[in-house]
């Protein structure tokens, strides 16, 4: 371990981060290449690296810290619920686990009869509701191109990417993709599948797309042919979900209720938890003892820390603040030159840029003191806590206007 302080040179003039940035490649798989920076602490929407460099994070955890960072309610809950029971397995139940799962019911006005099943992150969501899926006894799946639903087998099988399918094909089978703006390719992928659709997944906005919205008419139809077959409408609002949209739940926006919800990156603010929200008694009965579990989901600490980022979403009314942050960096954006546009809503947002200058423009930015992100060339998704204010925002928005308009203009050289 390294013993320099921050901003600190050791041997061959390299700081603690550069020093710990080799460790790191010598110990840990190259899944995610070489990491931006060594990040050691957090507060609010700023983190500091292990230099001692500040950020301001406007991306969150990729959609996970809710509340920020070390938000004092949420550590407190955690530190509470440790020091009181944190782990039982699923042979037993905990009160927290019960709370959360009844307010989830109550936040998505589930009728009766609705059920939940917890996880511990979107990719475990979403292998119970493709589960769920079969236990219609059907076995055909539509989901949309550009969605992203996981990288475990049965979830990358719902998801449309090649460069992350090909290296693990064969993968499951019967599952079609369709264009999500093209309606006529829904109607005939459905038809395609004819008594065999067992569910059609989608989310509501698309994240690793770029923060493209799914069309209200897409989302409208897929409702109507699901019911029309008997078949599950389910809804991926891992990233879309818990307050992120100015919603609790992104399908709220458009009143087109899903049978199944996915969820987990801001439900529990930074620790790991997911959860499938089944709606109905048919959704509700479709998973039953011994078809699904998982030894960590629901436990008491990762329930607790949930309750807190619901209560602190709540008692600071975060939504309406997603919501006026959310429009004010909409607005001031779409003002910039080389901005075409912002997709998104609250505080998930896509700027699409005139040329595919994003990686260029996320480089620079880390480098000023701003954590963004590129999920394609020509978009930066701004993904923040919800706590994110109005002046924080102008200090990204004043820097884009000055540097990423010269970047993006660049980038068309």
């Amino acid at each position: 371990m390294s013993d320099l302080q921050p901003g600190a040179h050791g041997e061959a003039g390299l700081t603690r981060g550069a020093v710990d940035l080799q460790r790191y490649t010598h110990s840990l798989m190259g899944t995610y290449g070489v990491p931006m920076r060594v990040l050691a602490r957090g507060e609010g929407s700023w983190v500091w690296d292990a230099d001692g460099n500040r950020y301001l994070d406007l991306l969150g955890g990729i959609a996970v810290n809710a509340l920020g960072h070390a938000h004092p309610a949420w550590v407190a809950a955690i530190a509470h619920q440790a020091a009181t029971l944190a782990q039982a397995s699923n042979f037993f139940a905990t009160e927290p686990q019960i709370r959360l799962a009844e307010r989830l019911l109550d936040l998505a006005q589930a009728p009766p009869g609705s059920r939940v099943f917890f996880a511990n992150s979107g990719t475990e969501a979403n292998e119970a509701a493709f589960k769920m899926a079969r236990r219609t006894g059907k076995g055909t799946i539509i989901a949309l191109e550009h969605g992203f639903h996981g990288r475990s087998m049965g979830a990358l099988s719902m998801t449309a990417k090649e460069a992350i399918r090909a290296p693990f094909a064969p993968l499951l089978e019967r599952v079609i993709f369709v264009e999500p703006t093209d309606e006529a390719a829904l109607r005939a992928a459905v038809a395609e599948a004819a008594d065999d659709l067992a569910a059609i997944i989608l989310e509501p906005i698309q994240g690793e797309a770029g923060v493209r919205p799914v069309p209200h008419a897409f989302i409208a139809a897929a409702r109507e042919l699901t019911l029309r077959h008997h078949a599950l409408l389910i809804m991926d609002e891992i990233q879309t979900g818990v307050a992120r949209t100015g919603a609790w739940f992104a399908h709220q926006l458009g009143g087109i209720r899903p049978d199944v919800m996915t969820l987990a990156k801001g439900l529990g603010g930074g620790f790991p938890i997911g959860a499938v929200v089944a709606f109905g008694e048919t959704a509700g009965a479709l998973l039953t003892k011994g078809d699904h579990g998982t030894t960590f989901g629901g436990n008491a600490l990762a329930a607790a820390a949930a309750l807190a980022t619901l209560d602190v979403i709540e008692s600071e009314d975060l939504l309406a603040n997603a919501k006026a942050v959310g429009e004010h960096l909409r607005t001031s954006l779409e003002a910039i030159d080389g901005v075409v546009e912002v997709r998104g809503e609250g505080l998930m947002l896509g700027i699409g840029l005139a040329h595919p200058a994003a990686a260029t423009i996320a480089a620079a930015a880390v480098e000023a003191g701003f954590i963004v992100n590129p999920p394609s060339p020509d978009t930066i998704r701004l993904v923040p806590a919800l706590t994110l204010t109005r002046p924080e925002a102008d200090l990204f928005i004043a820097w884009m206007a000055e540097h990423g308009a010269r970047l993006i203009t660049e980038g068309s050289a």
